[in-house]
């Protein structure tokens, strides 16, 4: 298993791993595999005007969903705001976190 880890302070935060070891994973621990997201489940950033709505929808705060998403909470505020555009990497995240399948306008 390829697995990439990132440190933060010196400590590890996040463990990056193949899509295929991921699957494997799930599988081993009793939980179906998932489809890779896809760009259409996640370009529609129209929503994103709604996105602290589901932010608290889901019970976290700023901090906890920045934190999730790997940014900080006051690029998510950005975001939130409008001020800023977030990649596909970071739509991607944000839909897996809130447990979104796409943006909805």
């Amino acid at each position: 298993m390829n697995v990439q880890v990132i440190e933060r302070d010196g400590e590890p935060e996040y463990a990056v791993l193949p899509w295929a070891d991921y699957q494997a994973l799930l599988q081993a621990a009793g939980k179906r595999p998932e489809a890779a997201p896809t760009p259409q489940d996640v370009d529609a950033p129209k929503a994103l005007s709604e996105l602290s709505a589901l932010r608290e929808a889901k019970g976290l705060s700023r901090d906890e969903l920045a934190r999730a998403v790997g940014i900080s909470p006051h690029y998510l505020g950005m975001i939130e705001s409008g001020e800023r555009q977030p990649d596909a990497a970071i739509l991607r995240a944000l839909a897996w976190v809130l447990g979104i399948s796409g943006w909805q306008a």
